[in-house]
Parts: C-alpha cells; sequence; structure tokens
C-alpha cells in the first residue's frame, strides 16, 4: 500500500499517540474512499436478486428521480476529472502516485453504478432504496475525515498546496451529502400498486428505509387508537405476503413435494428385489420407511424469515459483546491521565453508536419473528383445515373432531409462541460461550467453577424436560376428548335439556377436566422447579466465580475493570440462562404438536381422480361402470357391481328401504367414498343438497349466494321457486338477517329450502338433492316439486336457465347395495 500511495499508509503517532489526530494522506486517498464502493459492489447481487423477485410496476419519472440521477452523473463527472488531472500531470512531466489512478477510476464506476441504480429502483417500483441510502451515508462519513484535514492542513501552510483536487474534493461532498438528504425522500407509488387499487393499504409497504427503521409509518395508527378506540375500518390492509391465501399455499406446494418424495421413496421400496428369510436375518431387515416431515415443509415455507432473523440476530449478539470491552477500555483511559482526552470522547462515542445499532437491529428482528410467527400459525390451521376435508372416512373415525380443534387452535398457536424463542436454540449456546471466553480472559481459570456449576444443573432440567413432555402428551389426549364431548353436547343440548341431562354431562366434562388439572399441576410444579434453578443460575455462577477468583490466589484483586466488566459480562450471561426454562417448555410443547400435525397430515386422504370429470358418453350426464364403493379400506363394500347411465336432463328418483344405500350413491357420485374398482364420470359442475342442511354464520342472502355475484333477477327467482319470500316477511332484516351458526334461528324446514335456493343459484350442470322435501310441509312440499324438481320446474326448464340442466330418468331401486 505504501507503495501504491507513495507515502505511508498508516503512521500512529500521527493518528493515535496526539492531542491532535488525523489520519495519513494514504489512508483517506485508499480506504476511507474505498469502504463504499466496496460495500455497493458486495451487496449489488443480493440486492438485484432480490429486486428480481420483488417487480412491483414502474415509478414514473418524477422531479426526484431526475434530480437523483443528475446527481449521479456529476459525481460521476467529478471523479473522471480527477482522473483527467492525474494524466494531464503524468503528462506534463510531474507523476502523481498511482492511488490518483486507481481511486478516481473506482469511484467513478462505483458513481455509474449507483447513478443505475436509481433508474433500475424506479423501473422495479422501489420507493426507497436502503441500499442506495446506506452508500451514500458511507460516502459522507468516510469524507468528514478528509474533508477536516485538507481544512487543517491549508490552515496551518497558510495556502492550498493542490487546488484543484481541494476544490474537487469539496464539490463532491457537497454533492454525496446532497443525495444522502435526497435518498431519504421516498418516490411516488409505482403503478398497479396496492395503494392505487386498495383504499387502505398498509403504509409499510410504501415507507421509507429510515421509517420502516424507526417504525414511524406506524405513528398514525398509534396516535389514532390514543384518541379513541380502534374500529375496523380504521385498520389497514394485509400486506399480500401476508395474507392467508399466498402463505397457505407456499406451505401447502412445500407439504405436498414432500409427500410425492415420500411417495417415491416407497414405490422404488416396493419394486425392489425381496431377499430371502437368511439373507433378512444377515442384513438385519430393511429400515421402515420414514413418513414426511411436517417440520421440514416449515422450513422450505419460512427459510428466507428464518434466514434474515438469524442473521440480525447474529449481529445484535455480537454487538452485546462490543461494550463490555470498550467499557474496559474507557475504565483504562480514565486510569492513565496520560492519555489524549479525544480517546475517551471516541470511546464514549462508540459506545453509544454501538447500544443504538444494538437497539434498532433487534426491534426489527422482533418484528421480523412476530409476523412470522403469526403467518406460521395462519398457515398451519391453513393446511389442517384443507386436510380435514379431504380425509377418508377411517381417518375420520381416528381423528375425532375434538382433536382437528385442537389442532387448529392449541396446537397451531404453539408454533407462534415458539416463534419469539426459535433462535435461541444457537443464540443462547453462543452468548454463553462467548460470555465463558471473555469472562476467562478478564478472570481466568477461575470462570471453570461457574461452568461446572451450569453443567451441573444440565442432567436435573433434561430429567424434567423428559418428564413434563410425558406430561404434556397425556394432557393433550384428555382435551381431545373433553373437547369432543363438549362438542357433542352443543352440538344435542336441546336433547340435554329436554331430558334433563344436564348434570350427568357435567360429572363427565368435570371428570375429564380433572384428570386434565392433574396433569397440568404436576407440569406446572415441574416447569417452577426447572425456572427456578435457570433462575438462580445467573446468580450462582457470579458468586461462584468471584469467590473461587478472590479465593485461589491473594494476588487476585477485584479493582474496577474487572468488577465493572465481569459485571458486564455476567448480565449478558444471564439473559440467555432466564430464557432457557421458557425455550425447554415451548420446545417440549411444540414438539407434541409437532407429532400430532405431522400424524394427523400424514392421514390418507380421498382419491380426487375418483370420479373423473371427462368427456362421457355421448347424450349422458353421469356414467358408472362396474363400480364398487367402500366407506373405509377395512369394511366390506357398501356398494358394489354399479353400471348406472343418467341421460341429459332426466330426472332420476332414487328409491329404496332405510339403509340400502342412496345417500351412498350421492356420496359416491360426490367423491366422498373410497372407490374400490370401476369408472365414475360425471359431466360438469355439480350442486348438491344433503339431508341435514349446512348453513353459514353469515346473512340469509349470503347463504344463496355462497361467494357469487349477485344477480338480482336470478336470486328472486331462485327465492320464489323455493317459496322463500313469505319467510323474508316474517324475518326481521328480510334477507339480511343474520343467520347463527347451523341455522339456529331458523326452523328445518327453512334450513333446507335455504340449502336449495343456494344450489337452484348456482345454475350447475347437475343437481345431487338427498331428500330435500323430508323437512317441509306437504303444500311447501308441492310447490317446490312443482317450481323446482318437476318437469315443469327450473331445474328441468330451458327458458330460465341458459345451459342443459342435469339431475340425479326414470327409478332407481338399490337392494343391498345393488342396482
Amino acid at each position: 500500500m505504501d507503495a501504491l500511495c507513495g507515502s505511508k499508509f498508516w503512521d500512529s503517532n500521527l493518528s493515535v499517540h496526539t492531542n491532535n489526530p488525523d489520519l495519513t494522506l494514504c489512508f483517506q486517498n485508499s480506504l476511507l474512499a474505498w469502504a463504499p464502493c466496496i460495500y455497493l459492489w458486495a451487496a449489488l447481487p443480493c440486492y438485484l436478486l432480490y429486486l428480481q423477485h420483488h417487480d412491483r410496476g414502474y415509478i414514473v419519472l418524477s422531479q426526484l428521480s431526475r434530480l437523483k440521477t443528475a446527481l449521479g452523473v456529476l459525481l460521476w463527472c467529478v471523479s473522471w476529472a480527477d482522473l483527467f488531472y492525474s494524466f494531464h500531470g503524468l503528462a506534463h512531466g510531474w507523476a502523481p502516485a498511482p492511488i490518483f489512478f486507481v481511486t478516481p477510476l473506482v469511484v467513478g464506476i462505483t458513481m455509474l453504478l449507483a447513478t443505475l441504480l436509481i433508474q433500475y429502483d424506479r423501473l422495479r417500483g422501489v420507493q426507497s432504496s436502503w441500499v442506495l441510502i446506506i452508500f451514500w451515508f458511507l460516502c459522507v462519513v468516510c469524507a468528514i475525515v478528509p474533508f477536516r484535514s485538507k481544512i487543517l492542513s491549508a490552515m496551518a501552510k497558510g495556502k492550498i498546496s493542490d487546488s484543484f483536487r481541494f476544490t474537487t474534493f469539496y464539490i463532491y461532498f457537497a454533492l454525496v451529502l446532497f443525495a444522502l438528504i435526497l435518498s431519504c425522500f421516498r418516490e411516488k407509488p409505482p403503478f398497479f400498486s396496492p395503494k392505487n387499487v386498495n383504499p387502505n393499504p398498509c403504509p409499510e409497504l410504501s415507507a421509507g428505509f429510515l421509517s420502516r427503521l424507526s417504525f414511524w409509518w406506524f405513528t398514525k395508527m398509534a396516535i389514532l387508537g390514543y384518541r379513541r378506540p380502534l374500529e375496523e375500518q380504521d385498520l389497514w390492509s394485509l400486506k399480500e405476503e401476508d395474507c392467508s391465501q399466498k402463505v397457505v399455499r407456499r406451505l401447502l406446494e412445500a407439504w405436498k413435494k414432500l409427500q410425492k418424495q415420500d411417495a417415491g421413496r416407497k414405490a422404488a421400496a416396493a419394486s425392489g428385489k425381496r431377499v430371502s428369510g437368511e439373507d433378512e436375518v444377515l442384513l438385519g431387515g430393511q429400515p421402515r420407511p420414514q413418513q414426511p416431515s411436517f417440520l421440514w415443509a416449515l422450513l422450505a415455507t419460512f427459510c428466507s424469515s428464518i434466514l434474515i432473523s438469524m442473521c440480525l440476530k447474529v449481529i445484535q449478539d455480537l454487538l452485546s459483546f462490543v461494550n463490555p470491552q470498550l467499557l474496559s477500555i474507557l475504565i483504562r483511559f480514565i486510569s492513565n491521565p496520560m492519555a489524549p482526552t479525544w480517546w475517551g470522547f471516541l470511546v464514549a462515542g462508540l459506545m453509544f453508536v454501538c447500544s443504538m445499532m444494538q437497539t434498532v437491529i433487534l426491534q426489527q428482528y422482533f418484528h421480523l419473528i412476530f409476523v412470522m410467527g403469526v403467518k406460521l400459525r395462519m398457515a398451519i390451521i391453513g393446511v389442517i383445515y384443507r386436510k380435514a376435508l379431504v380425509i377418508t372416512n377411517s381417518a375420520k373415525r381416528e381423528s375425532s373432531v375434538g382433536e382437528i380443534i385442537n389442532l387448529m387452535s392449541v396446537d397451531a398457536q404453539r408454533f407462534m409462541d415458539l416463534a419469539p424463542f426459535l433462535h435461541l436454540l444457537w443464540s443462547a449456546p453462543l452468548q454463553i460461550i462467548l460470555a465463558i471466553y471473555f469472562l476467562w480472559q478478564n478472570l481466568g481459570p477461575s470462570i471453570l467453577a461457574g461452568v461446572a456449576l451450569m453443567v451441573l444443573l444440565i442432567p436435573l432440567n433434561g430429567a424434567v424436560a423428559m418428564k413434563m413432555r410425558a406430561f404434556q402428551v397425556e394432557q393433550m389426549k384428555f382435551k381431545d376428548s373433553r373437547i369432543k364431548l363438549m362438542s357433542e353436547i352443543l352440538a344435542g343440548i336441546k336433547v340435554l335439556k329436554l331430558y334433563a341431562w344436564e348434570p350427568s354431562f357435567s360429572e363427565k366434562v368435570e371428570g375429564i377436566r380433572e384428570d386434565e388439572l392433574q396433569l397440568l399441576r404436576k407440569s406446572a410444579y415441574l416447569q417452577a422447579i426447572s425456572t427456578f434453578t435457570w433462575v438462580c443460575t445467573p446468580f450462582l455462577v457470579t458468586l461462584t466465580t468471584l469467590g473461587v477468583y478472590v479465593s485461589v490466589d491473594q494476588n487476585n484483586v477485584l479493582d474496577a475493570e474487572k468488577a465493572f466488566v465481569s459485571v458486564s459480562l455476567f448480565n449478558i450471561l444471564k439473559i440467555p440462562l432466564n430464557m432457557l426454562p421458557q425455550l425447554i417448555s415451548n420446545l417440549i410443547q411444540t414438539s407434541v404438536s409437532l407429532k400430532r400435525i405431522q400424524h394427523f397430515l400424514n392421514q390418507d386422504e380421498l382419491d380426487p381422480q375418483c370420479v373423473e370429470r371427462k368427456t362421457i358418453t355421448p347424450g349422458y350426464a353421469v356414467t358408472i361402470h362396474n363400480g364398487t364403493f367402500t366407506w373405509a379400506q377395512n369394511l366390506p363394500p357398501t356398494l358394489h357391481s354399479l353400471d348406472i347411465q343418467v341421460p341429459k336432463g332426466a330426472l332420476v328418483a332414487v328409491v329404496g328401504p332405510v339403509g340400502c344405500g342412496k345417500s351412498s350413491l350421492v356420496s359416491a357420485l360426490l367423491g366422498e367414498m373410497e372407490k374400490l374398482e370401476g369408472t365414475v364420470c360425471v359431466k360438469g359442475s355439480v350442486a348438491y343438497v344433503p339431508q341435514q342442511a349446512w348453513i353459514q354464520n353469515c346473512t340469509l342472502q349470503e347463504n344463496v349466494l355462497f361467494g357469487r355475484a349477485l344477480d338480482p333477477t336470478r336470486y328472486q327467482r331462485a327465492l320464489e321457486a323455493c317459496a322463500m319470500l313469505a319467510d323474508l316477511e316474517m324475518l326481521p332484516g328480510g334477507d339480511q338477517t343474520e343467520i347463527g351458526e347451523k341455522g339456529i334461528n331458523l326452523s328445518g324446514g327453512q334450513r333446507q329450502r335455504v340449502s336449495l335456493a343456494r344450489a337452484v343459484y348456482s345454475e350447475a350442470d347437475l343437481f345431487l338433492l338427498d331428500d330435500p322435501l323430508s323437512a317441509v310441509d306437504s303444500h311447501v312440499a308441492k310447490h317446490i316439486f312443482d317450481r323446482v324438481i318437476g318437469p315443469e320446474g327450473v331445474l328441468a326448464g330451458k327458458g330460465y336457465v341458459p345451459r342443459m340442466v342435469e339431475m340425479v330418468a326414470g327409478c332407481l331401486l338399490p337392494r343391498h347395495g345393488c342396482w
């Protein structure tokens, strides 16, 4: 470096051991000038990759963007002016040092890159670039030292030695300072941004870099909440990446990918050659194929959030050990009267900057990790809910309603609770190791006494953790039983009231709850023991270490430096030790929940291809050829050897005694039974009206529309055909009346007609009606048959419906599952 500059790169007498410190010209022209350039080129690949995957549309060229670009071009020109000036000197016989060629070239190319990034950010919809803000900030900070140095040199000499470079430097400094100020202002929202289509978007999307660091974008909501209670319309819309639709889809894709890989391994194992019994004994048998791990699916889905938060946590943990070292330097400075005064100001300033950086990084870490926890819970609930819709009937017998509810509420919540403590798995050991290392540097081998105390507590806490896990498994079984029983009680509460069975069922619930509370008490006692030992550990470690340090050698004296630095390091050591009990507890609970969720998600599913939607025999809406169906693989077939063909536009009545398989036939057409052999072909969309009407907790109109757009004419026709107009007049809010869960405020006939109106409004290609007139009066049944089901009804007429309507012509008489 000295040869490149033609002078010394570092001079401690000039920079350290003096009351008026300064840096050498070589240091200023090389490292200080290159540092921002090195940062920008190092961050460029990751930033470009980020922009490729986060295209938000382009931003119209604004005055702010033009001004930023002009500043970048001017900085490029200033750098090239310095370079041409060096060539000018070379041509006129006074050869400048090589550094005066290298630095302007590096800075000039970097400024050109920064200018191009300004425009590329605009084309990618970036309103405020954190990469460029940090770059301009580094340029300003690194230029402060030459700024002061050139002024002091000119004042000392009474003249300016190199007026051209003196002038170009201060022009450069003014330009980068102006560029830093402009970069703090954000651009207008890009085209096609959420703000243009969403009346109340989340301001975090368009917040600038400084606003994100300080959470200033949240200030408006905090002030509004302080002035008055917040209402639903005050809340911002969710960001696209935080919506359940996107988060659940990503987790489902990762889980399906693992399941396909597992199915491929099982198929490969099944197709392999079987070994003889003797060889199998010698080889010890082949290992049983394991189920796909749901944990890997979670890691694959949230890997980006985990890695970013991990980087933030690493930086924060390392910064926490900087202040004790600076404190040691500050105490030594105070003890040395000959030390220059500026040393103390420098160390105090570094301690302030380090604390500020640690606080900012820690808050960003917590924001990211808590958002990830919410998304984690949301994704798990969505995946479990979708799985519950497609599991086989045998799996439904194994997984009760209470268990599924607990999976979506309790077990999913456990993952969210673990998220803030997730990185303590590696962060706590890292902090403990670093704290012990620095304490060793400060107190020597005495720290081994404290380490030995911590090691002695590990077996105790390990045994407690294993016992707590066993209690947790048993407690969740009791919770599943209690939720299942409560669901049955609430579903049949009318019968319980009529027969006065409340006391007996209350005793059953209380009995299960008492067993659950017994396990909770035992777990709480063990948790208290674990917490007590870990909370006392920092104090005992500090007391043991300092006591051993003082007692082993008379020369060991606790002076100010050793005492304050050791206490500071022990305070850092206290944090991971205090968090370990909570981490262990959460890990135990989450591991049990992970095993339960993984077991449920690995249950067999109904084959979505068992009912084919391909082109079938011309003129027929439904075709079943040699169909054999069962409710579970381990049960005999419920329907067997079915050969049915239903023509288009036909009305088919399926009649027979109770239990002969009428509802099973409908379920087979819907794909809810397991197909053992044969083919089932259904043409077009299907609308289904079950025996027990399924009503949502929303308005009557929303129950009929079922997510479709409102067509007033079609909607009114459906209500009139299903004899709902008279009911609307009696309901307090008409079709805007809020319907309770399972239609609790409607009669049985009204619920059935709402379900039928939903099917009529859907205008499906195939209608499956499972005993639709059983819950209505005779005159209402005649009206529905004439206006809906009959040959003159809306389902059969072409005048009202633009497409041919098919229903499930003739009469089918089933007997013992044969047709």
